[in-house]
């Protein structure tokens, strides 16, 4: 892990063993818990949707300027499951956004990473990690904005009856104030 996402997740990680010992009901000595087998946590996104799509134009910049696109997102499954693909196209009156998305299961965490691929540049985003949760996912990492470097979030959560919210944020304070900059709602596409 890099060592700014570690900083950020290290007073959560030292907490856990008080919490733990705060509880007077815990058991004296608990077996670990089995992480969450997650492996099916995007099986409700495979198929077809119409993405409408909004980005900020200038992230971190403190101008509030909003591009929106129209389109599709197809998502796939590959590797039986432990991984699957996004294909990404829409438009907009400013530009075009294409990209693959590829997410990978680890088993052992019951975790998920992230990578994104902007096939404007060619070049892959750093992974973001995290898994789903009560029916919401949430996803962190580490990214760079004009030279600067950032933390990323990224949740996916229900928005209705056949749609989700895809919504990413950066913090350049190390997680204490987040800038949403990135929120797509994809509706299910009836075929």
């Amino acid at each position: 892990m890099k060592p700014l996402f570690l900083a950020m997740l290290m007073p959560a990680l030292l907490a856990l063993p008080q919490a733990a010992a705060a509880r007077p009901d815990a058991p004296a000595i608990q077996a670990a818990a089995a992480p969450h087998d997650g492996r099916h946590d995007f099986d409700w996104e495979m198929g077809t949707w119409d993405t409408r799509l909004k980005r900020l134009r200038e992230p971190l910049s403190g101008k509030t300027e909003w591009i929106e696109y129209a389109g599709t997102s197809v998502v796939k499954p590959v590797m039986d499951g432990r991984a699957n693909l996004v294909e990404l196209e829409v438009r907009g009156s400013a530009d075009r956004i294409a990209g693959v998305s590829l997410r990978l299961y680890q088993p052992a965490s019951g975790q998920w990473t992230l990578h994104f691929a902007n096939l404007a540049n060619g070049l892959m985003t750093e992974p973001m990690h995290g898994a789903f949760q009560d029916g919401r996912g949430s996803f962190y990492g580490q990214d760079t904005v004009n030279g600067r470097a950032v933390l990323v979030r990224f949740l996916i959560m229900p928005a209705g009856a056949g749609q989700w919210r895809f919504e990413q944020a950066y913090s350049a304070d190390g997680g204490q104030r987040w800038e949403t900059n990135w929120i797509a709602i994809d509706t299910r596409r009836k075929d």
